[in-house]
């Protein structure tokens, strides 16, 4: 007799303290793992803050990788003893690791020293994710029984990590943070230890636990104080120490949004403004507060007494331009920054403006830490402030506004550097102008600033091609006569009406224009290009830029990439056009996209392939598929989701939280279904979730634009609540493959079951980076339903397995 047909032999038991090590582990992993997405916005750029997500399935991918390779290391009657040394090293590893980050410049370049750069980095942040990897892998391959459950565990643990981290950032500071997220793998050897009651083992968990706590709250408050031990020190790329002296004026503060920090300027100096008229009268000094938010988006605080006549210098900036033209007017303010749109209002005499901000750090800092320097705006009576997502809030508002004022909202350092090139924006798609100008009164304006300068034209190309498609789709036949544009370096602002232009109105804008020498580009009556003029007269906008060197077709809510204007497919060609800001980015993707997959290749795929042993996998390569397409589709899916509900929820930190809480902890409800559902072995019923999985997929590819339509104009709470109920039956069925999977595979002696968990993890990394480029080229939806197919692919690949029988 066969002994391997026989019954399996018993497996070992998983305590209560196994589940709550795990747990413990795979909350802080999830924590660090967005936590860097805020770090990264600041030491790096925003988009590079996709990047955390790949870093951390790589280095639990390398961390199983490594059971799998040295068996020897852990033997299953010391899985105990590794998994605390493993959860331990994992919470030493965070702080080293980010020290070390610190201390090295990241040079975002497409050059050899900004490849070696980020690949530097890209390694040194994966180890603590490594040790991760070891731990989890451990807990969940050496109790196969209790797979289900465990991998329940995992995914909790996770879901509630990932809307931890919001409650965290809003008590401290994320250096801080960091140290308080290190102390919970710490935690999690203690559990271990009890479970396998090694009690001299408790002791390194509990010290190593107390210690970094207590330093987290006294970095937290000293960092209060402004003079922080730990602190960031690269910023954007560049060395941007803080001068935490006591004495100092700055204030720093963090939240899931951003880092805001505020530095005084000494004395006064001359007025800052996005485009100020060359005949502003000399001599005007402002004493003004600068604003920073994350790396190097940029505003300023004014210092106001309550007379308007104190800025009138506001006038001669070009952002102001649709004042001159309505006056009395009710305005609304889309990002209030330092509070310059509203003192502008003021300074024209409007009869009352709404600011709208969605990080309420920024208003706490404007109305109430410098309150008395910015003349508490808040207490004038013509002023609103909101603490909102501006998209949101104008769609559900009952008012019409005269003016609605988008003066460069994402800042000059998002173009200048391409900070934003790949990131989502819902302010910029036909969607969100479509409701703007539902909600302006008949001649109302929008007015929207964005740089403009002879080789920069391409900010107010795309705005001109937005502005087109919108009004041609409210069944505006001739969008020139709704439109003006106007600039001076280094701005231009576009004045859109839902109505044409009265000849008033062209009239009173030229008289302005001539008087502050600004430069129009395009008007009903002028223009100053023949492109700004082809793309307004063309009757299929998108058509004409498909012909034009650089991407200026109108953004929409499925591609949101306002700032994204290279095409993917030019970098194959060798066509890239000739601007840095906008094609460096694009460079960068592609050196980090070529970079997960030679690292991924190198550590993961290429160690598996030498070190698989060939009798081991004879006939398993439906499984290689399986584990594959799971991986891939899982992530394409969770991307592609977190990319459509940033646009809809206003801010991709709520879109990292909301989609990996919901996705995980309904992941981890599905895992725990399998306990009764799925069976070991080649078992047919193992196939039945994806009955269900694929046409729910399916089914909510079509509804979910639906429904975020729907509730477009919801409050945040309800919004998260909407994406939650989109998300909640996707990730009850896309968790249970893997432990089907996992199940299944590990029905008989020797089965390699890490090997598919490396393989499993090798194209999860992989599907982080590629979803961000599908979605780039073909939009968010493609990177969706490029998912579904991935897990059409891995049912197909389980029920050849299933029919095949065991090797």
């Amino acid at each position: 007799m066969n002994t391997s047909d026989s019954a399996p032999l018993p497996s070992p038991q998983a305590k209560p303290g196994t589940y709550a090590g795990l747990f413990l582990v795979t909350l802080s992993t999830l924590m660090y793992e967005i936590l860097l997405t805020r770090i990264f916005s600041v030491t790096m750029w925003y988009h590079f803050a996709f990047v955390a997500i790949s870093v951390a399935l790589f280095g639990m991918t390398v961390g199983a990788l490594i059971v799998y390779l040295a068996p020897d290391r852990f033997p299953a009657e010391k899985t105990n003893e590794r998994l605390i040394q493993s959860s331990l090293l994992f919470s030493i590893s965070i702080v080293l690791s980010f020290l070390t980050q610190l201390s090295v410049p990241f040079v975002p370049k497409w050059t050899l020293a900004g490849v070696y750069s980020s690949g530097f980095l890209y390694l040194v942040t994966s180890i603590p994710f490594i040790f991760s990897g070891i731990c989890v892998c451990l807990a969940l391959t050496r109790f196969p029984r209790q797979i289900s459950k465990l991998y329940a565990a995992d995914l909790v643990g996770a879901a509630v990590g990932a809307a931890a981290l919001v409650w965290l950032l809003d008590k401290m500071d994320a250096p801080s943070a960091v140290i308080a997220i290190a102390a919970l793998p710490s935690v999690a050897s203690f559990w271990f230890a009890q479970a396998g009651r090694q009690r001299k083992m408790f002791w390194p968990g509990f010290a190593s636990a107390t210690i970094l706590i207590a330093f987290a709250f006294g970095n937290t408050v000293l960092f209060q104080q402004h003079r922080p031990i730990l602190h960031l020190t690269w910023v954007g790329g560049e060395w941007g120490v803080v001068n935490y002296e006591p004495s100092s004026s700055e204030y720093e503060q963090w939240n899931a949004f951003s880092r805001i920090k505020l530095s005084r300027r000494p004395g006064n100096g001359e007025p800052f403004g996005w485009g100020l008229s060359p005949t502003l009268p000399k001599g005007i000094k402002v004493e003004q507060i600068d604003l920073t938010i994350d790396s190097a988006a940029y505003s300023v605080l004014t210092r106001y007494n309550g007379d308007p006549k104190q800025v009138e210098y506001l006038k001669y900036d070009v952002t102001n331009l649709a004042h001159y033209a309505r006056r009395n007017a009710d305005v609304l303010v889309v990002g209030v920054g330092g509070g310059r749109d509203i003192l502008s209002a003021l300074a024209f005499g409007q009869k009352s403006v709404t600011g709208v901000e969605i990080n309420d750090n920024i208003l706490h800092a404007l109305n109430s830490v410098y309150g008395d320097f910015t003349g508490h705006l808040d207490r004038d009576p013509r002023v609103t402030f909101v603490n909102d997502e501006a998209r949101s809030y104008v769609a559900r508002s009952k008012n019409k506004y005269d003016i609605i004022q988008l003066s460069l909202t994402d800042t000059w350092a998002a173009t200048s550097s391409g900070a934003y090139a790949l990131s989502e924006n819902s302010l910029y798609t036909v969607e969100a102008w479509d409701s703007f100008l539902d909600h302006l009164s008949p001649n109302g304006f929008l007015s929207v600033t964005r740089f403009y300068w002879r080789g920069h034209e391409m900010e107010a190309y795309r705005l001109l091609a937005l502005a087109t498609k919108t009004l041609q789709e409210r069944g505006v036949a001739n969008p020139r006569d709704h439109i003006y544009m106007a600039g001076v370096f280094p701005g231009i602002t576009m004045l859109v009406s839902p109505s044409p232009l009265s000849k008033d109105d062209i009239a009173a804008l030229d008289t302005v224009v001539k008087k502050m020498e600004f430069n129009p580009l395009i008007t009903p009556d002028y223009s100053d290009s023949d492109t700004a003029a082809d793309i307004v007269g063309a009757k299929d906008v998108n058509a004409f830029a498909s012909h034009f060197p650089f991407n200026i077709s109108a953004p929409t809510d499925d591609s949101p990439f306002f700032f994204q204007m290279v095409r993917l497919n030019d970098l194959f060609s060798g066509d890239l056009p000739n601007e840095r800001s906008l094609t460096e980015p694009v460079l960068v993707l592609a050196g980090l996209t070529i970079a997960v997959l030679v690292l991924t290749f190198l550590f993961i795929v290429l160690p598996l392939l030498l070190t698989a042993r060939r009798m081991v996998l004879k006939g398993m390569l439906p499984f290689f598929v399986f584990f594959a397409a799971i991986g891939l589709g899982f992530l394409l899916v969770e991307v592609s989701q977190m990319q459509r509900l940033n646009v809809f929820l206003g801010h991709p930190i709520y879109g990292l939280s909301v989609v990996l809480f919901s996705l995980l902890l309904f992941s981890g409800i599905g895992s725990f279904a399998t306990e009764r559902i799925a069976r070991p072995g080649l078992r047919a019923v193992n196939l039945l979730p994806f009955a269900f999985l694929i046409p729910l997929l399916v089914v909510f590819g079509f509804v979910t634009p639906i429904v975020v339509h729907h509730f477009d104009s919801a409050t945040t709470p309800l919004r998260i609540l909407t994406a939650t109920g989109i998300l909640a039956p996707m990730g009850l069925a896309m968790g249970m493959p893997f432990p089907i999977g996992m199940k299944v595979v590990s029905a008989w002696p020797d089965a390699p079951t890490p090997f598919f968990w490396g393989i499993n993890g090798a194209t999860s990394v992989c599907a982080s980076v590629l979803a961000v480029a599908i979605s780039l080229s073909w939009g968010i939806s493609a990177s969706f339903w490029v998912g579904c197919i991935c897990y059409c692919a891995a049912a197909a690949g389980l029920a050849v397995a299933l029919m095949r029988g065991r090797p």
